[in-house]
């Protein structure tokens, strides 16, 4: 029988592709205890499945895949990469429900959408739920688009979840997302708890907010709010308008890594911290090792933050663009740092980043101002210079039994890959 505890009491977990299960399954890909643990989070038939399709295809197949309808959104951040891309770039509704189809077909578990706000895609992400009803969704919303109407469709369907999005109370929200927005985002996660839909969080946290989103008041009442869990992403300077200002000092990522970590243990709860809880996925998770995403344009890329590619899916199959060489070079060089508080090749290790956007026909797929990688390690360097000694102090910490596990799966995960000792 599964089981999570939401506030405490233990609820009952259906059955897969149900959104709730979805959550289950989070918990245990982000509380490894064994390779075994690891390879089974799926349960125990997909490994031999995976196993299969991988050696079918000649590649490695994502279990999780993003997917932006929409490059549109109806808000427009402080420093959020949305704000300057193409207002009219979409997938269409054919090409998705083709992804969709090709992405069953490969093994691929769950699909979440992004953006862009998807919502402004409601209608056509509502069919397609429904269409392919074997795997579960997700939405990374803006939080202002959900109403009456979108959720009694979501507890129609049961396989959809949403990551709410928010950055603090109301000054902080107010402070990226414009005035009036935090009111209606928690209208919104009312209106989910009104009708017992199970929901998480999703908070960009950066130098002028880091301190709020990780505090016992905040977090504890999104959980009276009604999120199951939640996602926190440390702000990258990805783009034309980013704000450097933003970006958290090593001191500041360290104290979210122990502040969430403190939290998740003291309350059995689950808040991903990304980049900070990639020593529990055994390191970077992108280009197809359990994770891709897909543009609004098309371009299959490592990773949402990564905006780099070879290969679009308007110009071939999902399985041809998952084969690309830079998919396979960025795999090979992994891990980029034996010390998995540094999984981020962007963020941690940038001549890492440097050496895998070398490959043949990588390109920047920014939409609308493309950078070249150089121009990004241009910011992101100085960051991952203060972060490495912070970083080594963090793993000294690490309880041994914890280091030990994860250097056992560290090694077995990446066999082969020589390049290790580079950076």
């Amino acid at each position: 029988m599964k089981y999570l505890t939401v506030r405490g009491k233990k609820e009952k977990i259906p059955v897969f592709p149900h959104h709730k299960e979805w959550v289950y399954r989070c918990y245990r890909f982000f509380e490894v205890k064994s390779l075994i643990s690891f390879l089974t989070v799926d349960g125990i038939m997909f490994v031999p499945q995976r196993l299969l399709l991988n050696r079918k295809y000649r590649t490695v197949t994502p279990r999780l895949l993003l997917i932006d309808p929409t490059s549109r959104c109806n808000l427009k951040c402080i420093g959020c990469w949305s704000a300057d891309y193409k207002t009219n770039s979409d997938l269409s509704y054919e090409k998705l429900d083709e992804l969709f189809t090709d992405a069953r077909r490969l093994g691929v578990r769950q699909i979440i959408m992004s953006g862009g706000e998807p919502l402004l895609r409601k209608d056509d992400i509502l069919r397609l739920c429904e269409k392919h009803n074997n795997i579960t969704y997700g939405l990374f919303t803006n939080g202002t688009l959900i109403d009456e109407d979108f959720v009694k469709e979501m507890t129609r369907l049961q396989n959809l979840n949403v990551f709410v999005s928010i950055e603090g109370f109301r000054e902080h929200t107010d402070f990226r997302r414009g005035a009036g927005t935090y009111d209606r985002v928690i209208a919104s996660m009312d209106l989910l708890e009104k009708h017992n839909i199970g929901f998480g969080f999703s908070i960009c946290y950066h130098s002028k907010n880091y301190e709020v989103v990780t505090s016992d008041e905040f977090l504890d009442f999104l959980r009276e709010k009604g999120a199951w869990f939640g996602w926190m992403f440390n702000y990258i300077p990805v783009g034309k308008d980013a704000d450097i200002s933003l970006c958290c000092s090593a001191e500041q990522r360290a104290y979210v890594k122990r502040k969430i970590e403190e939290y998740n243990k003291k309350h059995n709860y689950l808040i991903i911290d990304f980049p900070n809880s990639g020593h529990k996925s055994i390191g970077c998770v992108a280009a197809s090792n359990d994770f891709a995403h897909i543009n609004s344009n098309g371009d299959l890329e490592p990773c949402a933050f990564c905006h780099y590619s070879d290969s679009n899916v308007n110009e071939m199959t999902l399985l041809e663009a998952i084969r690309s060489p830079f998919f396979r070079n960025f795999r090979k060089h992994k891990p980029f740092s034996m010390n998995l508080l540094r999984p981020c090749p962007m963020m941690d290790v940038p001549d890492a980043f440097l050496e895998v956007t070398k490959t043949e026909g990588v390109k920047s797929t920014h939409l609308r101002y493309p950078e070249t990688p150089e121009e990004l390690v241009e910011k992101t360097r100085p960051l991952a210079e203060k972060w490495k000694p912070v970083a080594e102090k963090l793993l000294e910490e690490t309880p041994e039994d914890e280091k030990k596990r994860f250097g056992i799966l560290t090694k077995l995960m990446y066999w082969g890959n020589g390049q290790v000792k580079k950076w």
